[in-house]
């Protein structure tokens, strides 16, 4: 994976749970399709630094961000939900509102399943662009690609392209895992994030 600036990074925030899966390795595609580098907290692996200063660290390092607030269903063992995802979008929020010059540029994209349920869990951001996924990793693509479209350096295929790209990508998958010896069924978000780009490079 190339190196990255402040610039090309995009912060991810999402649930990373099984069910949200394949709406993650689809937006981690688009992103580096469209000429971008995520950023989340599964690349670094530090015992002993603190999740939040983990998760600062990231945000300082990103001009954009996709957060993901769809996950607002109560744990099945302790009956209440997950506040990870607000809080995190949260804290970009406010790296954008106060921090300096750089941070002030900072932007975002604002998941929900559908577009105006948010108003009901979370209506202080009312005002925000949110967009709707509907749990689709097709729509996610779409989504993303139009919205990092006038920020690339590049002109990105159109949703439709990179989702077409996507499929064949998935479909190399296993023959390209055992070219490089990884572990097709559940490769590390790093080495997914190596399959991809280097799929990329080959293809486009």
């Amino acid at each position: 994976m190339r190196n990255s600036t402040y610039d090309d990074n995009v912060f991810i925030n999402c649930p990373f749970d099984k069910d949200y899966k394949p709406i993650f390795n689809a937006i981690l595609f688009a992103i580096f399709d469209c000429g971008f580098v995520p950023r989340c907290t599964f690349e670094e692996v530090d015992a002993s630094q603190i999740r939040i200063e983990k998760i600062y660290k990231i945000i300082s390092s990103c001009r954009y961000g996709i957060h993901d607030i769809s996950r607002t269903e109560l744990d099945s063992k302790n009956k209440l939900p997950r506040f990870n995802m607000p809080l995190e979008l949260g804290l970009f929020l406010g790296a954008k509102r106060f921090g300096d010059k750089r941070h002030n540029k900072k932007a975002c994209l604002i998941f929900d399943r559908k577009p105006y349920r948010y108003q009901k869990f979370i209506s202080d951001i009312s005002g925000q662009d949110i967009r709707g996924h509907n749990s689709k990793p097709k729509t996610a693509i779409k989504e993303v690609r139009d919205w990092l479209r006038g920020k690339s350096k590049r002109y990105p295929p159109d949703g439709s392209i990179i989702w077409n790209r996507y499929e064949e990508f998935q479909k190399d998958l296993l023959t390209t895992c055992k070219e490089l010896q990884l572990d097709s069924k559940s490769p590390t978000y790093g080495d997914y994030l190596h399959l991809i780009t280097k799929w990329l490079k080959e293809v486009t």
